[in-house]
């Protein structure tokens, strides 16, 4: 069992970092690299990374909070300084999924690029990008869980839970080592998007049972209701292309 500790802040020298801002930043900028090298590796520029990486940061921001707030906190909606400001807690990462896809999709038919090829290269840092960021959520210990006797499980005040930043951060972890198997050959254009939009809306579906949250429809956050058809899209993504190519 792991003890409960928090940590808001990083103290360096005479400032005080904020730790979830700190790690959610450094999770993109790894994500970002990983994702260009990938890129340069497979015949684009690099740099076009990195110019769709800012626009997708800021899609991702709106479309993570606009989630959260329509879904789990509506209230935030009647107040527009506090819909925007960074430092108030409430982000659903699906909703920043969605965001950057959108922003993702603008930026790959405005530069004339391979859809499937680029967003290949493009989720190829996800995994590691998550990985770090959500360890900031861990820290600050923003996704408390249901009671549990686990091995993972965090000794928060008034008893033991699930902590879902850190199983997060473990599941991005785990989906870079098999994004590096699955590299072991060649793979056909929209496979690692798949992959990807696959194993992380399983992941959120099986995780959210876990969370502590008043919204919930038939037993079920809106997270996972999202969730289930974008499992179903990255699984046509996965297995159906190779029929279709091999039929044609």
């Amino acid at each position: 069992m792991i003890p409960y500790f928090e940590l808001h802040t990083i103290p360096i020298g005479p400032f005080h970092i904020q730790a979830w801002g700190t790690f959610v930043a450094a999770g993109f900028l790894v994500g970002a690299l990983v994702s260009s090298r990938r890129a340069k590796a497979n015949g684009f520029d690099a740099n076009a990374v990195w110019d769709m990486a800012f626009w997708v940061f800021i899609a991702a921001f709106v479309g993570a909070r606009l989630f959260h707030a329509v879904f789990y906190e509506p209230s935030l909606l009647g107040d527009f300084l506090d819909l925007i400001n960074p430092a108030r807690p409430g982000f659903a990462i699906l909703g920043g999924f969605l965001g950057a896809a959108g922003a993702f999709a603008l930026f790959v038919k405005r530069k004339r690029l391979d859809f499937l090829k680029f967003a290949d290269v493009a989720v190829w840092g996800l995994p590691w990008g998550v990985a770090i960021g959500r360890l900031g959520c861990f820290l600050i210990h923003d996704h408390p869980g249901t009671l549990s006797h686990s091995l993972l499980a965090v000794n928060y005040p008034g008893g033991a839970r699930h902590d879902l930043g850190l199983y997060l951060s473990i599941v991005g972890l785990l989906m870079g080592a098999v994004f590096l198997i699955l590299d072991k050959r060649q793979r056909r254009p929209g496979f690692y998007f798949g992959a990807w939009i696959l194993m992380e809306a399983l992941s959120r579906i099986w995780l959210d049972f876990y969370r502590i949250a008043d919204t919930r429809w038939a037993g079920m956050t809106p997270t996972q209701w999202m969730a289930i058809p974008l499992a179903i899209f990255g699984g046509w993504l996965l297995f159906s292309r190779k029929k279709i190519g091999e039929r044609r």
